[in-house]
């Protein structure tokens, strides 16, 4: 795709949701169920994964880590808007690869340790991409994947979650 392309693409849904802001607000869903030992079956638009536990909390490694899924949607998101930003400036990149690494204290998440944060302490997100463009276009180009990431913009502002439940 090239960059005309992809302005015609979104042209009309940018109008449209300059014209009518209130359409513009989509609530994505995702939707798990309770599996055999400790996992969770996880619907995706392009199948099922299967959640467990990640082999430093007891896990055989067979089953899907939450923790892998989390940076794996931030490799996958950020890929996806580099990739976009790139076609939009009109920036060549021949080849590219999304390196998403993340630190884990597990002495939190076991209770071991109160101390111990439970969740990511540090993410680190790389790019090594295969382009001629100039310092200045690369630079431009990850400021504004930084920007438009969801993701990572997600990550970087958390907004409120709340949690509900019912009984059956």
């Amino acid at each position: 795709m090239d960059a005309d392309a992809l302005r015609a693409l979104q042209a009309p849904l940018k109008q449209k949701y300059k014209d009518e802001p209130e359409v513009a607000l989509i609530t994505l869903r995702a939707q798990g169920r309770i599996g055999e030992g400790v996992t969770c079956k996880i619907e995706t638009g392009k199948g099922l994964v299967e959640a467990g536990l990640h082999p430093a909390t007891g896990g055989d490694g067979i089953a899907a880590c939450s923790g892998d899924m989390l940076l794996e949607a931030l490799a996958a998101c950020a890929g996806v808007t580099l990739n976009a930003v790139a076609t939009a400036l009109g920036i060549p990149i021949r080849d590219g690869i999304v390196m998403v690494e993340g630190d884990l204290d597990f002495r939190g998440t076991l209770g071991v340790s109160k101390e111990a944060p439970v969740g990511f302490r540090d993410i680190r997100l790389h790019f090594q991409l295969d382009t001629e463009a100039e310092e200045e276009e690369l630079a431009t180009l990850i400021r504004l994947t930084e920007r438009y990431c969801v993701v990572y913009q997600t990550l970087l502002h958390a907004p409120s979650v709340k949690v509900s439940r019912e009984v059956r």
